[in-house]
């Protein structure tokens, strides 16, 4: 291993673009952060505009660099990003439209359409996905629906990561672990599902070549280098869809254990050694994918969990601190004064398939003051991921809790892990890595450059450590009642009058 060779992993996220520099063991030597260029035309809308997306990279990158002594120490770079957003670009690479994001719900036709037209089960046994109005066949749908010139000129489609990686290096191709993400690989032959796409009328030729997580790409372009300071001789590899990134990072790779990612989004990520084939994991919404290391994973989660912290801070005025709110909180008992929270900001979340929910304030008095909405806040995300865990186990016989590891800008919030922890009534062990996305990017640049002789190897050689929120025993008590007998029936009683609220806007909009 070349000791003083340096790893960049780039993070396209949510909320920020990371651009970090990793010694072979896993340590941060350079870092630089920058918010992700996302502009919010309308309610339900969000998108990217390609070439803020690539500016605001090389910000990151050239604010990177400039922290190191000598750059030329770099040997390679690869890319993380949320799994659904892509940009189209014509022949000659420049871009037909603007990039979708991930979280854009105008997509809700789309989604509905292939239910209708191709059937939810079928789409799922072909590739391991629910049909979600976010993944990127519905955005490519929308596109040609909605924008059709723009589709006509379209000659290539680049995930976030992959874009990032072609404005690197020239080289446009795509991975395994990006791909799970669009209703558009068979997820049993690891390839393009080209008979889906002729079915729905998509030009499977706008795709790009479908390469293993770490494959060597090409070097720096001279002018990526001259924009961004990387050294035009470090090699652009494949990367992963974010949340895979990050438990190759921390070694979640082996059943029983369970990675929990908390950012913006939250992912419950459990690896697996097969493709689970019952068309009702679908039906709760759970996906599956190919993961950066080899093997499956089955994937739920929250599409809001940090992001609920945020929506709350900007809701109640002024966006109070952190620690004033944690205080507050932790002067309220478990159970929020019978205030419950269910976290459908966006949408709702696995094992419910619902685009059409709402998140929702259940039990509010008028005893019920800042704090104890905030608390109700972090158990509702509590329950929610709790939610999600339990009820999948059992489409996994013989598979059981061994483990959970946390990471992500949400461990910072201590009331948070410790009443996640008394949900779950088991240790979360929280790891030092806050960039573990970025770090499982720059292993894959590693491998594709040879730093590591393989995965296991790349595994081996991180170096972190650890700490641990322990249950209470009478809060994990009480929030296994409550979970059961309340928060359990909060989404069933609340389905219908947020799908009549849905019904209600679409017909004022359409009046």
């Amino acid at each position: 291993m070349a000791g003083d060779a340096l790893l960049v992993g780039i993070d396209f996220g949510t909320s920020h673009i990371k651009a970090i520099a990793f010694t072979p063991d896993g340590q941060i030597a350079a870092k630089a952060s920058v918010p992700t260029p996302t502009i919010y035309p309308q309610p339900g809308w969000a998108y990217y505009e390609p070439a803020a997306m690539w500016a605001q990279t090389v910000a990151a990158l050239c604010q990177m660099t400039a922290q190191i002594d000598d750059p030329r120490r770099i040997v390679s770079v690869a890319v993380a990003s949320v799994g659904e957003t892509g940009v189209p670009l014509d022949a000659a690479g420049q871009p037909t439209y603007d990039a979708i994001a991930w979280f854009d719900t105008r997509t809700k036709p789309q989604a509905e359409r292939l239910r209708r037209e191709l059937g939810a089960d079928p789409i799922f046994l072909r590739t391991g996905l629910s049909v979600q109005p976010i993944y990127t066949l519905c955005k490519i749908l929308w596109l040609k629906e909605n924008a059709p010139d723009a589709y006509a000129r379209t000659a290539t489609w680049l995930n976030a990561a992959d874009y990032i990686a072609w404005r690197l290096c020239g080289v446009p191709a795509s991975e395994y672990s990006l791909a799970s993400r669009t209703i558009m690989l068979d997820i049993n032959g690891l390839r393009w599902e080209k008979d889906l796409l002729a079915e729905v009328g998509v030009d499977a030729g706008i795709l790009p070549p479908l390469l293993a997580s770490g494959t060597g790409l090409g070097a720096v372009l001279p002018g990526a280098a001259a924009q961004t300071g990387l050294p035009a001789g470090a090699i652009v590899t494949t990367g992963g869809h974010d949340h895979v990134c990050g438990a190759f990072a921390l070694g979640v790779t082996e059943p029983g254990s369970v990675l929990d990612s908390l950012g913006s989004a939250e992912a419950l990520f459990l690896a697996t050694d097969q493709v689970l084939s019952d068309p009702a994991v679908g039906h709760c919404g759970y996906s599956q994918g190919v993961h950066v290391s080899g093997g499956y994973y089955v994937l739920g989660g929250l599409y809001t969990s940090s992001a609920c912290v945020e929506w709350f801070r900007e809701a109640v005025g002024n966006k109070p601190d952190y620690a004033v709110l944690a205080a507050e909180a932790e002067a309220v008992p478990p159970g929020s004064l019978g205030v419950v929270f269910l976290p459908h900001l966006r949408m709702a979340n696995a094992p419910h398939d619902d685009p059409l929910s709402r998140a929702t304030f259940a039990g509010v008095t008028f005893d019920a003051k800042r704090g104890a909405l905030y608390r109700a806040v972090l158990e509702g995300i509590a329950y929610e991921a709790h939610n999600s865990l339990e009820t999948l186990l059992p489409y996994l016989p013989g598979t059981h809790i061994e483990r959970i590891v946390a990471t992500g800008g949400g461990t910072r919030n201590d009331l948070l892990m410790r009443i996640k922890a008394s949900v779950y009534n088991q240790p979360l062990r929280i790891v030092s890595i806050d960039e573990a996305t970025a770090l499982g990017a720059a292993m894959l640049g590693g491998l594709g450059a040879g730093i590591y002789a393989d995965v296991p190897a790349a595994v081996d050689a991180i170096r972190y450590t650890t700490r641990t929120a322990e249950p209470v025993s009478a809060d994990a008590a009480f929030y296994a009642r409550a979970f059961q007998s309340v928060y359990r029936r909060i989404y069933p009683s609340v389905r219908e009058v947020h799908h009549a609220i849905a019904a209600l806007h679409t017909a004022e909009g359409s009046a």
